[in-house]
Formats: C-alpha cells, sequence, structure tokens
C-alpha cells in the first residue's frame, strides 16, 4: 500500500519518479457526531476511503489532517476542534507547496466534512497561481460520483451523523458506533434561504436517520465509494492537459443584429 507515513524517503522518491505523481491528501475534522458517533468520524472515513482507493490505483496517500472548518458546531455539545476557516485553506496551501516540491504534480484533497469545502477551493486558488504545472482538485466523499450521492444523501440534504456517515463506520470501524444510542432528526433546512449554524436546525447535532444503519449498509456504500474513486484516480493520472481551440477574430457575421 503506498502509504508516505510509512514509506521511507528513497520509497518516496522512487515512487513519485516512477510516473505516479498523484496524491491524496484525506481532509478530516474532529467534530461532535451526535450521541451515538465518535468525533473523527470524518477523518477516519475520508482516510479509510483515500487508502482503500489508492491502493487499488497505485497512488500515493499523505497523512490524512485530523482537523477541519467545524465553526459551525459551535461549542453546545462537546468534540468539536475546529480550525477557521483561513488557517485550513493556509495549512492546506502550505502542505501543496510541499507536495510539488517533492515532486508532486496531481493532488487530491478528499474532503470528510462538508465545510471544508470552501477553504479547499480557496487553496486550490493559490496554489494553482503557485505551480501552474502542477494541477489539483478537491472534493469531498459524496461528491465523488452520483450514485455515492444518492446513497449518502438519502435521508437529508444537509445531514450530519445520518445513516450514511454512521453506515460507513459501522463497517469500517464498528468500535466508533454506538447504534443504541442514535436518534433521528428529519432535516428542516429545505426552502430555507440562508445557512445555520447546527443548533439552530437540531437538537442533538444529528440531521439524518441514523437508526436506520447498519455494517451491511455500510460495506455496500465503501464498494461503491471505493470503485468510483479508483476510477477516478485513473483518469486523472491519464488525464492530458486541454487542447486549446484557436483563436478566431470576429467577423460581421457574428454580430447579433447581422442577418445571413
Amino acid at each position: 500500500m503506498p502509504r508516505w507515513d510509512l514509506m521511507t524517503s528513497d520509497e518516496i522518491g522512487a515512487f513519485i519518479a516512477s510516473g505516479r505523481d498523484l496524491a491524496i491528501l484525506p481532509v478530516g475534522a474532529t467534530e461532535q457526531h451526535g450521541p451515538h458517533l465518535a468525533s473523527g468520524c470524518d477523518t477516519i472515513s475520508a482516510d479509510s476511503i483515500a487508502r482503500l482507493a489508492a491502493d487499488r490505483a497505485n497512488v500515493l496517500t499523505l497523512p490524512a489532517l485530523a482537523y477541519g472548518c467545524s465553526l459551525g458546531h459551535t461549542d453546545k455539545w462537546p468534540g468539536t476542534l475546529s480550525l477557521h476557516p483561513t488557517t485550513l485553506t493556509q495549512a492546506c496551501v502550505e502542505l501543496g507547496r510541499w507536495a510539488v516540491a517533492n515532486g508532486l504534480k496531481k493532488l487530491l484533497f478528499l474532503s470528510g466534512h462538508g465545510t471544508n469545502d470552501a477553504p479547499l477551493r480557496s487553496a486550490i486558488l493559490q496554489l494553482r497561481y503557485e505551480f501552474p504545472e502542477a494541477r489539483f482538485a478537491t472534493m469531498g466523499l459524496w461528491d465523488i460520483s452520483e450514485r455515492v450521492g444518492a446513497l449518502y444523501f438519502r435521508d437529508g440534504a444537509d445531514i450530519h451523523a445520518n445513516q450514511g456517515e454512521t453506515s460507513v463506520l459501522a463497517h469500517l470501524h464498528p468500535e466508533m458506533v454506538r447504534p443504541e444510542r442514535a436518534e433521528d432528526v428529519a432535516d428542516v433546512t429545505p426552502g430555507l434561504k440562508f445557512s445555520y449554524a447546527m443548533p439552530a436546525t437540531t437538537p442533538n447535532g444529528v440531521v439524518g436517520a441514523p437508526s436506520q444503519a447498519s455494517a451491511e449498509d455500510g460495506a455496500a456504500m465503501v464498494s461503491t465509494l471505493v470503485e468510483d474513486l479508483t476510477a477516478w484516480l485513473k483518469a486523472a493520472l491519464a488525464e492530458e492537459w486541454p487542447t486549446l481551440p484557436p483563436a478566431r477574430r470576429r467577423t460581421p457575421h457574428d454580430s447579433p443584429n447581422s442577418q445571413s
């Protein structure tokens, strides 16, 4: 398994030099997940899926970042340790710089937490500017494919510690789940015009139906996640730079007022 933290300096250098210049950086969070799910859910899920898919695609995984932007959870419930959005952006920019310095040319930030998205996209804007010869991407676990998204959002649009997240860990790390304490909470956000911190949308830090979770459901989800992420990684490895179309001058016939 090509894991950065289990390889020596020589092994890392040789692996990248062989042309496997794509790596995944799992970005998670440490935050409350209701009364039934451990606080490391988002980190463990992203890290586990990244490793399983990277093993199949034969690409590197970097050590996971266990802290994300979790300000929306506030301090209402114990368990949350959050970075400021700009801190997460800066951390990912700095890690991206080091990744490029080691010879990597393609880097995927794989997030297990929804509100990491904006800081990660900001990091990519900076990295793309600094390293135009490299390529960067970010996605949440639920963004890997349409069928993966459908599994994650079966029980709500603004889910947290729901059926999907709970099932994945029930399969991968059952010691992180307390199924007897699962409490379902309906998603109240559809149709709202603003976004809200979690204390305004849930009484217990949960949105969704974790009572419907199972290890069997998780096994099916993990299989789909890994299969579709592996396909993405293989396509990313083979992707060429875009072919620029030829430029052409505007002619009178291009005018919206011209008649043919």
